[in-house]
C-alpha cells in the first residue's frame, strides 16, 4: 500500500482499501465498548456492592424501622447498634446518641464512617481521625480535648441533631438512666448536666 498523493490509500492494483480502514474502526469499536464495559464494572465494584451481600435487604429493611422510642444508652448497650448486628446504626456524640440508620450508606459496616457506629464518636469526629485508635473502650469524658477540638464536636453534634433523631444520651459509668415519658419522646430532650 502506498499514498496516491491526494491522502488516500491505494493498493498495487491502484485502488483504496476500504477494509483496511473498516477493520481500523471496527478495532476501535471493540477498544471503546471494552473499555465502557470495565469502567462499568469498576463502577459497579466500588458503589453496587458497598454495603456488602445483602446491602440492599439491609437497606430496605433499615428504612422500615420504626421510629426509636427514647432512651439512654451504656456504652456495651450503644455498641448492639452498629449496623452489622442490628439494622439501626446508632451513634453518640457529645454524650448524646443519634440513629443515623437513615444515612446507613455512610455509617454502615461497609461505609466510609462505618468504624462510628455503635461507638461514641466524639474523640474521633474532634481529632479527624478515622482510626480504631480515636475511639475508646470505656467512658471518655474528653476533658483531654483542646478548645478547637472541643468547638468542633460541638458543631459536630448541632449537625447531627439536624439531620438525625436524638434518641437519648451516652451514660456515664454508675449514672442511672432517665426515666422518659411519652410526651418527652416526642419532642427533643436534651438533658443538661
Amino acid at each position: 500500500m502506498a499514498d496516491d498523493g491526494q491522502g488516500r490509500l491505494r493498493t498495487e492494483g491502484g485502488r483504496a482499501s476500504g477494509a483496511v480502514v473498516a477493520g481500523g474502526e471496527m478495532l476501535l469499536s471493540v477498544g471503546l465498548l471494552a473499555l465502557a464495559l470495565l469502567a462499568a464494572y469498576r463502577l459497579y465494584l466500588r458503589w453496587g456492592t458497598r454495603s456488602g451481600p445483602g446491602g440492599a435487604a439491609r437497606q430496605g429493611e433499615a428504612a422500615a424501622l420504626p421510629r426509636m422510642k427514647r432512651r439512654d444508652f451504656s456504652l456495651e448497650q450503644l455498641r448492639e447498634f452498629d449496623g452489622a448486628r442490628n439494622p439501626r446504626i446508632l451513634l453518640a456524640v457529645n454524650g448524646k446518641v443519634f440513629d443515623v440508620t437513615k444515612g446507613s450508606k455512610f455509617y454502615g459496616p461497609e461505609g466510609p464512617y462505618g468504624i462510628f457506629a455503635g461507638r461514641d464518636a466524639s474523640r474521633g469526629l474532634a481529632t479527624f481521625c478515622l482510626d480504631k485508635d480515636a475511639l475508646r473502650d470505656e467512658y471518655d469524658d474528653l476533658s483531654d480535648l483542646n478548645a478547637v477540638q472541643m468547638e468542633s464536636v460541638r458543631e459536630w453534634e448541632m449537625q447531627f441533631k439536624e439531620k438525625y433523631d436524638y434518641v437519648g444520651r451516652l451514660l456515664k459509668p454508675g449514672e442511672e438512666p432517665s426515666e422518659y415519658t411519652d410526651e418527652e419522646d416526642t419532642k427533643d430532650h436534651t438533658k443538661q448536666e
